[in-house]
């Protein structure tokens, strides 16, 4: 039997809303929808390329793009909204909804939102090395609750012991 499709629209994300503070205090709900597949494509293309010059040795902060390219991506990711999007809020605030809607259109809703909540900072992105190490070396629930050591082995030989092999002439040789 033919596997059974939902209707596309009825699980994806065709818009995202962000809420973001004005230049006059209010704050204002912002509906931004997906980009055309052509420039969801071309964004796509723009950050591959950024990335192999990333990865090919260009420094960190590097610019990879100029001005007039990074305004024409970001009008790219917020389309028809972008101008009133640009007239409401500092360059901060805007380029900070871009950037969140460039993530979501690369990736999904959830990335975008955690990249919003962490205010663009990378570090807050991932968990920090301390964070990282204690849950590497917590000890697992199962294992604290088992206080009982386990039985030593009760073939007669010594833990850790090895059998010696004499080294004499090889047989047949």
């Amino acid at each position: 039997m033919a596997a059974q499709f939902e209707a596309l629209g009825d699980f994806l994300d065709d818009y995202l809303e962000l809420p973001v503070l004005t230049e006059g205090g209010q704050t204002r709900v912002y509906r931004i929808p997906s980009p055309t597949a052509e420039a969801g494509l071309r964004v796509e293309a723009i950050t591959k390329a950024a990335a192999q010059l990333y990865l090919g040795g260009a420094a960190p902060d590097e610019e990879m793009l100029n001005d007039d390219e990074e305004r024409d991506l970001f009008r790219l990711v917020l389309g028809p909204v972008h101008d009133e999007i640009a007239a409401d809020l500092s360059w901060s605030r805007f380029r900070h909804v871009a950037m969140t809607t460039m993530v979501w259109v690369l990736n999904d809703r959830d990335t975008a939102a955690k990249f919003w909540a962490s205010g663009g900072d990378p570090s807050l992105l991932a968990p920090n090395r301390a964070a990282r190490r204690q849950q590497r070396s917590a000890p697992s629930a199962s294992a604290a609750a088992n206080g009982t050591r386990s039985r030593g082995s009760t073939s007669g030989t010594k833990a850790g012991s090895r059998q010696r092999r004499k080294r004499g002439p090889k047989a047949g040789g």
